[in-house]
């Protein structure tokens, strides 16, 4: 090849220096421009320096009055812990998983940029549509997770990196991983890693091995992919990957990398469980409470601390003796049949898995009919085994009539069955040494052999638990499950009362100077109203009955509507419906005499809000779900109980009396009457309409209710230190059937959840206060005792108004004639021993016959 002309090297060599030059030009001009770029997008930056007042929205959490935590109120779970307080171990992970040279970048990884950068080309080249790479640090994760957006667009991860750059020379590293540990989302609600160990293992950070740690950050790159409940596999990989990671950063040991990598998967599903379930009428009505107090935005992201007055096993009994009263109703009355069908010549346990349960079913299972016989019924379960159902459950379930005419069971229904399972290990599964699971795969659910047809009832309730001293709410449910109906029928359901109303107006009548002995004329009564030109007819229970004259203490024990009438219109029902009002059971009961008989529709917590009054000595009540309310730093914006106390430092105590607080109650009726009234409903326990309660051998006291029709029943009913109200009937109001009454229906919720929440409660006696004089009495005549009395009872009285006093009106003190019976003023009790008691100071005469179980409330 002849060697080119020197001419011609000359321009080549020119125009390659040309285009070279051109080049830089061009690249200077791109250079210039991308800077002037960057520039324009620096100026519109959020500030950086705001992060280091960062306050992040935090969990406002629910505790009982025990402390439990019942409950978290956020849009995201966090729990923001200082990086003093993470241990390194867990700092060592998210370091390992997410930015190996944290501690030694200025921000940016250029490496990282430029790898992330290549696999980004490489999917916008393939057209697939993944997510673009930009090998982000922590500090250009925190730069978008909380000054950014989260778009795929380059313009962001420009911003993201000049912010990161800003971070670095403002923050130390600590306070930028600080930032980056509470804020990341770890999946299921979760920001932060505080939250997340709580949520995902149900322990505070400190707590959290190496293999708990590893799988914390397992969840930060994508946690939808790893979720520990679904995909348990793809989450120990992932976690064996972090541990690896660890141990080449030189984090961790070999032996400690194992180890860790050894550890089974076990998370918790917090918050859950029977006491939980329990607890949510009163957390929702709480939730709206604070809602209405201080904004939902505070309360989902402020991180209150909530302290409230619920007592957990309390209110997990209240949720177990409703359930179960319902549930005892509606055996009571008929099955409704199965809640759908399926083929029964098919894949029975895939047929289940789909079908839809009824709202409320708990922890019942869904079985489907294969057999039925005379004797029993097999079912088939969700997971394929067989149980029975007994001959009672299959004669229960004969009283529904088919559609096709024929009735009860038949083979393919879809039942609820209550089941009782235990867990054994699977064929050819082998325990470890200690004898605990090896995996979850090797145990097997195993059901028993007889379980019970349920289904869930129509029928609802309503029970709410008081202390009517401090009126803390100690338990309330109401329904019968929260997700077969969220309405509260303690606090939004207004029915009437019924005979549930009496005892005030027998306090009404105690005012105007009667006494639990003033003997009174039970025989029709018909009252006419000159406004309407109408007339008003009550009867008792016994329709057509009536019983004669009798004293105001046996008319309320055995709850006779036309004493209750009389007693009304005689002291005016002016006076009857003003103590209602007082008492805050009505804001305005209209003054009609029917309102006597509990014709007037309240709720049931303000019912047992007045009953609280007259155990207490007749003090107002102000119901609360609440003790105190404090804000994320700690200051109390809410608390219940106002009272100062100037020496209640408990610093300074060394075995001194506690402080005397002062009352500031209003005192709603004088502590006497109120007394009388809890002395009166005593006898209703005792001999009267509620003796179902007395099998408790605890001192208690309250009244039935039923309303006409028997559409309502209700019991009201207290020991010395709690109230307890229970209602019962249909939410579209119906029948609950005749005899279906608050004595039948109402009062064994009362006495299930009483027996279980007294049940080592010493049996202490309602107190009396000063000014009470005991007197023994005949308890059918209200008066002095004589040899032909039959039961004699301890009576209470305002001095000067018992039977045969001589009162003295200088010094206030009275006499009274009662023939050899002890009695005095405040404690001094008849002596049960005395002849003519029976056992308790009761007359054996005392059950009879001729007592009515209840009476009707309303007008009929």
């Amino acid at each position: 090849m002849s060697e080119q002309p020197v001419w011609r090297r000359y321009l080549t060599w020119k125009l390659a220096r040309r285009v070279a030059i051109g080049l830089v030009i061009i690249g200077a001009l791109i250079f210039i421009a991308v800077m002037i770029w960057v520039a324009s997008l620096a100026r519109d930056l959020p500030s950086h320096e705001r992060l280091a007042d960062y306050e992040p929205p935090i969990t406002s959490r629910v505790h009982a009055g025990d402390g439990t935590l019942i409950a978290e109120f956020a849009e995201e779970h966090r729990v923001f812990v200082p990086i003093e307080s993470i241990p390194d171990h867990v700092k060592q992970a998210f370091v390992a998983a997410e930015d190996k040279k944290f501690f030694e970048h200025g921000g940016l990884d250029y490496v990282g940029i430029m790898r992330g950068a290549i696999n980004s080309a490489q999917i916008k080249l393939s057209g697939s549509d993944g997510n673009l790479q930009g090998g982000s640090t922590i500090t250009q994760q925190v730069a978008k997770n909380m000054l950014l957006t989260r778009d795929q667009r380059i313009e962001r991860k420009v911003k993201e990196a000049i912010i990161a750059r800003r971070m670095e020379n403002t923050f130390t590293k600590d306070e930028i991983l600080e930032l980056y540990l509470n804020e990341i989302y770890l999946g299921v609600r979760a920001y932060g890693v505080g939250s997340a160990a709580l949520i995902y293992f149900n322990k505070s950070l400190p707590e959290l091995n190496l293999s708990e740690a590893a799988i914390l950050a397992s969840l930060a790159k994508a946690p939808s992919t790893v979720n520990p409940y679904r995909r348990p596999q793809r989450l120990l990989a992932r976690r064996d990957y972090v541990l690896n990671r660890m141990l080449e950063d030189g984090y961790i040991t070999e032996e400690q990398a194992d180890e860790a990598k050894a550890e089974p998967l076990e998370v918790v599903e917090r918050l859950r469980g029977p006491e939980y379930a329990a607890a949510t009428y009163f957390v929702q009505e709480l939730r709206r409470e604070l809602i209405d107090e201080y904004g939902e935005e505070a309360l989902e992201r402020g991180g209150l601390s909530i302290r409230t007055t619920l007592d957990t096993q309390m209110q997990l009994a209240a949720q177990n003796a409703l359930q179960s009263g319902l549930e005892a109703y509606d055996r009571r009355h008929s099955y409704r049949g199965p809640f759908t069908s399926i083929d029964a010549s098919g894949d029975v346990p895939a047929q289940l898995q789909e079908v839809e349960r009824p709202a409320g079913y708990g922890d019942w299972e869904a079985g489907m009919v294969r057999e039925v016989a005379s004797d029993a019924a097999t079912i088939i379960l969700n997971d394929g085994r067989t149980t029975r159902i007994p001959e009672e459950d299959v004669r229960w379930a004969r009283g529904w009539d088919r559609p096709d005419g024929g009735e009860g069971l038949a083979r393919g229904d879809v039942i609820l069955v209550d089941v009782e399972r235990t867990e054994t290990l699977r064929d050819g599964a082998e325990p470890t040494e200690e004898g605990e699971r090896r995996n979850e795969e090797d145990w097997i659910s195993v059901p028993s052999e007889s379980a019970r047809l349920k289904q869930v009832p129509e029928v609802e309730g309503a029970i709410i638990a008081l202390d009517p001293h401090t009126g803390r709410v100690m338990a309330m449910v109401g329904g019968y499950s929260f997700f077969k109906s969220p309405f509260n029928r303690v606090t939004q359901g207004m029915r009437q009362p019924g005979s549930a109303f009496k005892p005030f107006v027998y306090a009404a009548a105690l005012e105007n100077g009667y006494t639990p002995s003033t003997r009174m004329l039970d025989s029709p009564f018909v009252y006419y109203d000159e406004g309407s030109n109408t007339t008003w007819k009550p009867q008792n229970y016994s329709a057509g009955r009536s019983y004669g004259e009798v004293t105001m203490r046996t008319a309320l024990e055995r709850s006779f509507n036309q004493v209750t009438a009389r007693i009304a219109v005689d002291i005016g029902m002016n006076d009857v419906s003003g103590l209602a009002e007082r008492f805050g059971l009505y804001d305005n009961l209209p003054r009609f005499p029917a309102m006597s008989l509990g014709s007037g529709e309240t709720t049931p917590w303000r019912m047992a809000t007045g009953y609280a009054a007259f155990v207490n000595g007749g003090k107002e009540v102000t119901p609360t779900m609440l003790d105190r309310v404090q804000d994320r730093y700690g200051e109390t914006l809410y608390r219940h109980d106002q009272r100062a106390c100037e020496n209640c430092l408990a610093e300074s105590w060394d075995g001194q009396q506690p402080p005397q607080l002062e009352d500031n109650r209003e005192q709603l009726i004088d502590p006497v009457i109120a007394y009388q009234v809890v002395h009166m409903l005593e006898g209703v326990v005792e001999r009267g309409t509620a003796r179902r309660a007395a099998r408790l051998n605890k001192p208690l006291a309250g009244k039935t209710g039923t309303t006409n029709d028997y559409f309502d029943a209700l019991f009201y009913g207290f020991s010395p230190d709690l109230v307890v109200g229970v209602w019962v009937g249909f939410d579209q109001p119906q029948t609950l059937g005749n005899g279906e009454a608050g004595g039948s229906v109402a009062l064994p919720v009362f006495v299930s959840f009483m027996e279980e929440v007294l049940e080592d409660a010493p049996a202490m006696p309602f107190r009396i206060p000063p000014g009470v004089r005991l007197v023994s009495v005949d308890h059918d005549t209200g008066g002095l005792p004589t040899s032909g009395s039959g039961e004699i009872i301890v009576e209470a009285f305002r001095p000067g108004t018992e039977p045969g006093a001589v009162f003295d009106e200088e010094d206030g003190f009275s006499i009274s004639g009662n023939q050899g019976a002890t009695s005095g003023v405040f404690g001094d009790l008849a002596d049960p021993s005395s002849e003519g008691f029976g056992q308790n100071g009761i007359s054996d005469a005392q059950d009879r016959d001729d007592i009515a179980d209840e009476n009707l409330g309303g007008i009929y």
